[in-house]
């Protein structure tokens, strides 16, 4: 697993510990505009799609106006509302750096839109380790593979080259449809028997288990 040109990251419950913020604003939000409070399960089921795609399979009888408010409601719960901490998962920052030193292309393919990452990408010191970034509202909604093609394209990477690494099962179905192997890891939002059933070449438990599997240089 080494020999991959090209690591890509799922961001939310991949490499920033989100998801329980996330939940908790949706929460909020569908409080705020009226709509049934999701369960913490339905919420995270929903984790890695983007945003309007995300609320329509969440509130199957949402109307376009409930959606409107909710994006707006959303927003602000997740970035003012809600102080829920959002850190790095341990060793994030570790397996960033060692990947870059070995000369690996990184890149981020994530249902967050732009804006939102950005802002997480500032907030953690991490933009400059990436070549390249893929938002929701930018492209079609995990698991199409537009996301990935387009990085890959934009790299002139063959899909053999890479490797996508997430926490859902919307990370590792878009990977398939992609023609790229995955990597799923357990500490975000699905567990082990639900990753296995699009095929990873491995499933992890933590970054520092990904470290060993990806960089040349062991786990310090």
């Amino acid at each position: 697993m080494q020999d991959y040109k090209l690591v890509i990251f799922d961001w939310d419950g991949t490499l920033m510990d989100s998801v329980d913020r996330i939940v908790s604003s949706m929460q909020s939000a569908a409080k705020t505009v009226g709509l049934a409070i999701p369960s913490n399960n339905d919420v995270k089921q929903i984790i890695g799609l983007s945003l309007t795609t995300a609320l329509e399979e969440l509130f199957l009888a949402i109307t376009p106006e409930q959606i409107d408010a909710m994006l707006v409601e959303y927003k602000y719960q997740y970035l003012e509302g809600d102080t829920t901490p959002t850190p790095l998962f341990e060793h994030a920052i570790t397996l960033l750096t060692t990947l870059k030193q070995e000369n690996k292309y990184l890149a981020v393919a994530t249902g967050k839109g732009r804006e939102g990452l950005n802002r997480v990408l500032h907030i953690s010191e991490t933009s400059a380790f990436f070549h390249t970034t893929r938002c929701a509202g930018e492209m079609k909604s995990k698991p199409d593979p537009q996301m990935l093609h387009s990085i890959l394209a934009e790299l002139a990477i063959a899909p053999h080259e890479a490797i996508m690494i997430g926490d859902t099962s919307h990370d590792l179905k878009m990977a398939q449809n992609a023609g790229i192997d995955s990597i799923g890891v357990t500490f975000g939002v699905h567990d082990s028997d639900t990753l296995a059933k699009y095929q990873p070449k491995a499933i992890v438990n933590s970054l520092a288990e990904l470290h060993a599997l990806l960089a040349q240089s062991t786990v310090s």
